[in-house]
Parts: C-alpha cells; sequence; structure tokens
C-alpha cells in the first residue's frame, strides 16, 4: 500500500513537472469550434447581407459628409441596429466641420456647339451653383505656375474653362475584375522593403493644393462661369470637392465630366473649331455643420473585463456621385452583419463588443480620429485618456467588397501568434495570409497612429478602381457571397478578441521613432 501510494505521489510530481516545462504552445486553450460552427451556420442560413446592401447604397443614397444625405444614413443605420437588439445605439457627435455642409439638387451639361451632346456629370462638392441655365464658349486654358496667369487675365469673363487633359486613355488588356493570386498572396506576407514615403512628398502636395488655391482666386476675379474637369473612362465622371474653408465666398461652378467628352473638345479647340456648353447645377450649402458616428454594443459580461473593448468599423459617408457601395458602404454592412450574427447567437463576450460606423474619413478621417481624440488619447497634450488602457482592438474593413485573404499587422509581430491560431478554423474560406507590413489610407491609422492595435484585412480587388469615387460606385459594386464571408470571420475574430484572458499585444514604445500623419506622410 506504502509503495502504491509513493508510486502516484512520484506519478503527480511528474505530470506537474511537465506542465511547467511543456512549451507555451502546448498549453494553449483549443479554440471554441462550437462558436466556430454557430457563426458559420448563422452568417450562411440567416444572412441579412443582401438587406443591409440595398438599405446602405439605394435606401441611404450618397453620402458626402455634412450633407442631408449622411445625416439620412445615419438614421437609417442606427434604426437598423436598434433592431438588432444591440445597447447603447447612439449617433454621436464627434467634431465640427468647418467646410459646412453641401447638397446639390441638378446637374445638368452637354455640348451645344459645334453639335448638340449630353454627358454624365458630377458637380465637385463645395463648389458654387450656377444660378439657373448658363451657355458659354469653352475656352482651353493651361496654368502650370502663377506666371502663367497672366497670359489669361482679362480674357475669360464668361467663359468656361476646360484644361489639358492630365492622362491618356489607355487600352487594357487585363480583366476587369480580379482576385489574388497565390502568388500576390505570398507577395503580401513578405516584408515591405520599400521604406517609408518622403517627406517631400507632403511638401510637393502643400505647393500643388496652394497654387490650385490661387487658381481658383484668379478665375474667380475673371468671372467665369465654369469650370470643367475629366473624369474616368467609360462615361463615368469621378466625385471630388473643393478646398472650401466655409468662410467667404465659395468657389466658382465646377464640375467633373467623363474621358470621352473632355477629350472630345479638347481635341476640337485645338483644330480651331468653337465649342459651347450649356449647363445647370444647383447648390445648397449649410453652415455649423457636425461629423458623427454610429454606435453600438454587445456588452462584455466578465466583472473584470466588460468595460475593455473591441472595437469593429468602417466609414459610413461617401461622396456624392453614386451610393459609395464598395467605399464604404461594403465595410458597414460588414460590420453591421457581423454584430447582428453575434447577437443573434445570444454571444456573451467578456469584453464588450463595439462597432462604430465613422463620418467624414473622405475628408480626413474625422470620425475615428474624434473618437480617438475623445476616449483614447489627446495627441495635443499627448496624454492617455481613461478608454486607452481598457481598448483591446480595432478591426477596419474599406478595401471594397472582395473577400477577406488575411490581414496586415501593421509591423506588430506580438499579434502574429493570435491570429494563426484564430485562422486555423478559416483556412478552408481561404482567409491564410498575414502581412508583417503597413497599411494605409484609412480609419485603422487612427488608433494605430496613437500605439492601439489596429488592423485592416488583405481583400481580393475584384473591380475596385473602376468604381472608385464616381458615379458607378452603386450596389451593383457589391458581392454578396463575398460580404457574407467577410462578415463571418469578422464575427469570429471579435468574439476571440473579446473572450482572450488579455488585450490584444501593443507594439513596444519606440521614443526616438515619429508616427506618420493618418495619411502616411
Amino acid at each position: 500500500m506504502k509503495t502504491a501510494l509513493i508510486t502516484a505521489r512520484r506519478a503527480i510530481i511528474t505530470i506537474l513537472l511537465l506542465a511547467m516545462f511543456m512549451p507555451l504552445s502546448s498549453q494553449e486553450v483549443a479554440v471554441d469550434l462550437e462558436m466556430v460552427y454557430k457563426i458559420r451556420q448563422e452568417g450562411q442560413r440567416n444572412s441579412e447581407i443582401e438587406t443591409l446592401s440595398y438599405i446602405m447604397t439605394d435606401l441611404a443614397g450618397p453620402r458626402l459628409t455634412g450633407s442631408q444625405g449622411l445625416d439620412r444614413a445615419n438614421e437609417i443605420a442606427r434604426a437598423k441596429l436598434a433592431e438588432y437588439g444591440l445597447s447603447n445605439v447612439r449617433i454621436e457627435k464627434v467634431s465640427d466641420f468647418s467646410r459646412g455642409g453641401w447638397d446639390y439638387s441638378k446637374a445638368y451639361a452637354a455640348m451645344t456647339a459645334p453639335y448638340y451632346n449630353n454627358f454624365s456629370v458630377t458637380p465637385v462638392a463645395w463648389t458654387s451653383g450656377t444660378n439657373g441655365p448658363v451657355r458659354g464658349e469653352v475656352v482651353l486654358v493651361d496654368i502650370r505656375t502663377v506666371e502663367d496667369m497672366e497670359k489669361y487675365r482679362g480674357k475669360l469673363k464668361g467663359k468656361i474653362i476646360i484644361a489639358p487633359s492630365n492622362r491618356p486613355y489607355e487600352a487594357s488588356f487585363e480583366p476587369l475584375a480580379k482576385r489574388l493570386t497565390d502568388d500576390d498572396l505570398e507577395r503580401i506576407s513578405m516584408v515591405d522593403a520599400g521604406g517609408r514615403p518622403s517627406r517631400r512628398n507632403m511638401g510637393d502636395y502643400m505647393a500643388m493644393r496652394e497654387l490650385r488655391n490661387k487658381i481658383n482666386e484668379f478665375l474667380l476675379s475673371e468671372e467665369i462661369l465654369m469650370i470643367i474637369n475629366q473624369g474616368n473612362a467609360f462615361n463615368i465622371p469621378r466625385s471630388t470637392g473643393a478646398q472650401y474653408d466655409g468662410k467667404g465666398q465659395p468657389p466658382v461652378t465646377e464640375i467633373n465630366i467623363p474621358q470621352e467628352p473632355h477629350f472630345r473638345m479638347e481635341r476640337l479647340l485645338k483644330k480651331g473649331e468653337k465649342v459651347e456648353v450649356e449647363a445647370e447645377i444647383n447648390t445648397e450649402f449649410t453652415p455649423d455643420r457636425s461629423v458623427y458616428n454610429v454606435i453600438a454594443e454587445i456588452p462584455g459580461t466578465d466583472p473584470k473585463l466588460k468595460d475593455q473593448v473591441v472595437l469593429l468599423g468602417g466609414h459610413i459617408d461617401s461622396w456624392h456621385g453614386g451610393t459609395g457601395a464598395a467605399d464604404n458602404a461594403s465595410g458597414c454592412i460588414v460590420m453591421m452583419e457581423a454584430m447582428r450574427i453575434l447577437k443573434s447567437l445570444d454571444a456573451r463576450p467578456r469584453r464588450t463588443i463595439r462597432i462604430a460606423l465613422w463620418g467624414g474619413e473622405e475628408q480626413g478621417l474625422y470620425g475615428s480620429r474624434g473618437y480617438a481624440s475623445k476616449y483614447l488619447f489627446d495627441k495635443e497634450k499627448k496624454e492617455k485618456k481613461p478608454g486607452y488602457d481598457k481598448f483591446s482592438v480595432y478591426f477596419n474593413m474599406d478595401n471594397g467588397t472582395g473577400r477577406y485573404r488575411g490581414i496586415y499587422l501593421q509591423e506588430n509581430n506580438l499579434v502574429r501568434p493570435l491570429f494563426e491560431e484564430w485562422m486555423g478554423p478559416m483556412e478552408d474560406m481561404g482567409f491564410n495570409t498575414i502581412a508583417i507590413r503597413n497599411t494605409g489610407g484609412t480609419d485603422h491609422q487612427s488608433f494605430d497612429g496613437v500605439g492601439l492595435p489596429g488592423f485592416q484585412f488583405i481583400q481580393d480587388e475584384i473591380e475596385y478602381g473602376r468604381g472608385y469615387h464616381t458615379l458607378a460606385d452603386t450596389y451593383e459594386r457589391l458581392l454578396l457571397p463575398d460580404l457574407r464571408h467577410n462578415a463571418i470571420i469578422t464575427a469570429w475574430l471579435a468574439w476571440n478578441a473579446a473572450m482572450e484572458d488579455d488585450l490584444m499585444p501593443r507594439k513596444p514604445e519606440m521614443k526616438s521613432t515619429e508616427r506618420r500623419s493618418p495619411y502616411g506622410f
């Protein structure tokens, strides 16, 4: 009996010693396969992607920052999130918007000489209307320096201005839409050796902006009727905005038209033909506008962790030509569906899972930067706010409608083991690439820029560049199966981040490192 007890004790000690020295990877708790099953079943069988795609594009319409359209979309999104039973649903002001609101109610333009031909047109946001129908002679004006203005002084009153084409049309032999190949994903997963952009880029940008402002002031003083800009090919005008500060006289009427009529008028003018255009643009300015975010959440249940936050988001604002489908109703649709999936499963995460639909991304990340400033970090004082140490991670979608193929780590290798573990049950969905490199241009940078984990997904490009910021960015640009795919993966990642014992690992502080601006400069 005594021998048996000694043997048993030795066995227990051996087991304990083995456990102490066992590699950490072997001690990790297995992923929640039951939750994987539930999320995938709910996301496929009961998907609301089609409904969300309709209400966030066709029903919501264009959503320019500061416009009545964005107010309408915010309320539509708020109502839907409340319908899903989420908590603390609200539309929250985060900053003022100095440009003010701008809406347009009519946009018509056509060439009337040497013959009649109408074309698609999108007004440039924050420029004036025409105050009724106008007609004028078109003049080709090439101003590249301040000195060039003198060639045209006193000669442009009552004229319609068109600039020489800045990019020729070239036939493309590439498919309109494509998915990332294995070779593409392998390349993306490797360290980016390109380095950071030169600071000279910012200087060039500011110089160009200053010249553009001087040109606009000159043309306004010349009392021209309108400016016509070149857009995209295939009769698609772009959507852009003027650099108006909301003070004084707004810029002169400006419209974007497709490449085809622009090139035609340019060729006619260079051959000595007289070209005339008629137009009517109705616009409305609204002063004292603000930027808002739409917020909702699934509250955490762990007494020690419930105040910590896992954040999902995409920007709800768009440009005004189309309905902002790929950019970025798609991201909002996926994040809303991910929250719906978790709520429908009666998920009880340890941490709070929150969704934020950002306003003002297109004009400078207003919504996400405002949120970070309000709750997380004061950049001016360089001080952390109470929410900083309770923030776990932010997941962002803003690369079009294409399916997730992996994730960018923003150089944060400390999170790699977690993503490798979480990707396991999703590998059969093609979600298996981890890229150490940075990616930029959207709201995750508002969090990464203050030292918090913020991530953007690697996505199939599909035909993103063709509809990007144009009249063509509509419901037709959405691939609903891809959005379903993305919502399932988002829900799974959010669940895992909310259930971990610890916050997501942050990058170690580097005192000698200067952070770039949200635009990558």
